[in-house]
């Protein structure tokens, strides 16, 4: 038996799904897969690595908004409806929901996305989200312009060497906004530049405390 198996769940109805919120370079990815492995949970994971728009999207952000929002819009649906009618917990590494309040936010009040696309954008989230139910635990791991830009050089992606400053501060200023706000469901936020779980066992064992008292109690929210 995992350990995943041993915790108790309470609360809302899709509470076998956990969701990693979180900025680009945030440990978002890390996290899901040391997690998956301490709990025996399943993972799922952003489509980085086979996406056709990625790469050209960070060279050309006006030219290829409203195609790789649409494509990872696709893909997180599937997963969402897949984590529902799945009969064991599983965690996710970021949620359909960023995808429309986070990044298309951010790319069309940025000007990189036109008016008609946004609208087309919005209209296609709020149609596809009406038919999911909301994960039962968010996880949002802050973390601050420095120690994004830092840990983004380190893993070394060639794509990502265009990302500007001003952009991960303002995706870092619409997760603040939207995850204070957040109401579907459970949410725990987690300073990333305090902590070091991704490498200091300690710290890893502090959080998974954290995330064992979210999934078994009656709060709806803790910071850590």
């Amino acid at each position: 038996m995992g350990q995943g198996d041993q915790l108790k769940f309470s609360g809302n109805d899709n509470n076998h799904f956990i969701t990693i919120a979180g900025n680009i370079g945030s440990g978002k990815t890390t996290l899901t897969k040391k997690l998956a492995s301490h709990f025996s949970w399943n993972s799922y994971f952003e489509s980085v690595q086979d996406n056709p728009y990625l790469a050209d999207f960070y060279t050309d952000m006006k030219r290829w908004s409203f195609p790789l929002q649409v494509y990872f819009l696709t893909h997180r649906f599937k997963t969402h409806k897949e984590i529902e009618s799945s009969k064991t917990v599983s965690i996710q590494d970021r949620s359909i929901y960023e995808d429309a309040h986070i990044f298309a936010r951010s790319l069309f009040e940025a000007g990189d996305m036109s008016d008609k696309d946004y609208e087309n954008y919005m209209t296609l989230y709020m149609t596809m989200s009406s038919f999911l139910k909301p994960p039962g635990l968010m996880i949002y791991l802050r973390r601050s312009i420095p120690f994004l830009s830092e840990r983004i050089f380190r893993r070394g992606r060639d794509y990502e060497k265009v990302i500007s400053r001003d952009y991960l501060e303002r995706l870092n200023q619409y997760y603040e906004q939207w995850c204070q706000s957040y109401t579907m469901g459970k949410i725990l936020f987690v300073n990333t530049d305090k902590l070091d779980f991704l490498e200091n066992e300690h710290d890893f064992l502090q959080l998974v405390e954290k995330i064992q008292t979210l999934l078994g109690g009656r709060e709806q929210m803790l910071e850590f």
